[in-house]
């Protein structure tokens, strides 16, 4: 296999086309030709029946004849695409049709490809991977939206029980699982940044902050303070979700550890003061990096 093509399959699993004819021998000669690649190829002989594989495979592409008695590939092809959990199967006709209003007729139901009968093997080939290779990247697209929506899900849900499960445990409890969330928060965002020793960088230090408050939901930005060694970050959304964190000043704290952990590895000098929390009733958030 070329490298080009690691994006097409999982080691091991084999992209599944369909292949639909009602000419037993035009179907022969297509798995003849895709046979030496790592396909799981499956076959229907009418419309009707690649309807109803469509309904019980899952599909990753499908090569389509035109001409079928009963349901045509035209007809095919447009259930596949107006099927919300099947529109994205790639579909590749097979006609004997040369005339521009019939590929029309399948571009207007949705064909992806055309491919002139009697099909080439080389072309036959190309096309089958290159369509292949834009369902991957789609699935992929999918796959990653599918899972930053779950930890977007997922962080709504703790920040929002979070306060109300450190309301009923003891105040030496709340430090050791807020230097627990902060060394969390550490380990999946602070790789990113540089954090090696800056000397009297306030602006760098700034800007770490109001990003990764900004990476967890809030809104949050950097600027210089009044006095010449100091740096401050405001924010007017928190980024712990939801009602809770107006009452419980205590998601305040664990910003301001954040926030501290941050400075000290940009400057072992730099300290941070909270000066106004959103959690303690106050319309915007504003901590003060300064040098002791």
């Amino acid at each position: 296999m070329n490298p080009g093509d690691e994006t097409l399959q999982n080691e091991n699993i084999k992209p599944k086309i369909l292949i639909v004819d009602d000419v037993p021998e035009n179907i022969e000669l297509i798995e003849a030709y895709l046979s030496v690649e790592t396909y799981a190829l499956i076959t229907a002989s009418s419309g009707k029946e690649a309807i109803q594989k469509l309904k019980e495979e899952k599909l990753d592409m499908i090569l389509l004849d035109v001409m079928m008695p009963e349901v045509s590939g035209y007809e095919v092809c447009k259930i596949v695409k107006n099927n919300p959990e099947t529109q994205f199967i790639p579909v590749l006709m097979l006609t004997a049709l040369s005339d521009i209003k019939d590929r029309i007729t399948g571009i207007e139901a949705g064909a992806d490809d055309f491919l002139t009968k009697p099909i080439n093997r080389l072309e036959l080939k190309t096309r089958v991977k290159s369509l292949l290779r834009i369902k991957c990247m789609h699935d992929r697209l999918v796959a990653d939206r599918n899972s930053l929506e779950i930890k977007n899900q997922v962080q709504s849900i703790l920040t929002a029980i979070i306060p109300t499960l450190l309301r009923f445990v003891s105040n030496e409890e709340k430090r050791i699982i807020i230097n627990q969330m902060t060394g969390m928060v550490e380990k999946m965002l602070l790789d990113t940044y540089h954090l090696e020793n800056r000397e009297l960088d306030f602006a760098y230090a700034g800007k770490v902050c109001a990003e990764i408050m900004n990476q967890l939901g809030g809104s949050f930005s950097s600027e210089k303070g009044e006095k010449e060694s100091s740096w401050i970050v405001r924010g007017t959304k928190c980024p712990w979700k939801g009602e809770e964190a107006r009452k419980n000043p205590i998601l305040c704290t664990l910003t301001r550890k954040i926030f501290s952990d941050i400075t000290l590895k940009v400057d072992s000098d730099f300290s941070v003061e909270a000066l106004k929390t959103i959690g303690n009733r106050n319309n915007c958030c504003e901590f003060l990096i300064k040098a002791e």
